[in-house]
């Protein structure tokens, strides 16, 4: 299996002044599943602790906050798509301040989504026996 490695910035030219773009966001199927798993974890946990004023997909301002970060942090991950479950990682991408909220959702949501999204959590698990 090829090994993906992060691709360098690119250099600009001296005269243009530009500071180096970063590579470019991750956009693989591996990704676009997690960020799917993680909304799918985040609407199950705001569902359960935050009032969502009757809407169960409409996320509060504190989870979307915290998904948008989320999608972030995977766009940029040095992994790509062989990255392993976040759980797994030996990078912590997440900020320390944010690492406990999102510890927090996985470990309340995980186990309740295999009742409610028995896909991504049958794809889940087997990203993590796939790592070891």
């Amino acid at each position: 299996m090829p090994v993906q490695r992060p691709s360098k910035p690119v250099k600009p030219s001296a005269q243009s002044g530009e500071r180096p773009r970063l590579r470019p966001a991750n956009s693989g199927r591996r990704i676009r599943r997690e960020k799917r798993t993680i909304a799918a974890m985040l609407s199950i946990y705001c569902r359960d602790h935050h009032a969502n004023h009757g809407d169960p997909q409409q996320l509060c301002g504190d989870c979307s906050q915290l998904l948008r970060y989320a999608h972030q942090r995977l766009d940029n991950c040095v992994f790509g798509e062989l990255k392993q479950p976040c759980n797994q990682c030996r990078v912590h991408c997440y900020s320390k301040q944010l690492r406990p909220r999102v510890v927090e959702v996985m470990r309340y949501a995980g186990p309740r989504m295999t009742l409610r999204y028995p896909l991504l959590s049958l794809l889940h698990l087997f990203d993590k026996l796939g790592s070891r």
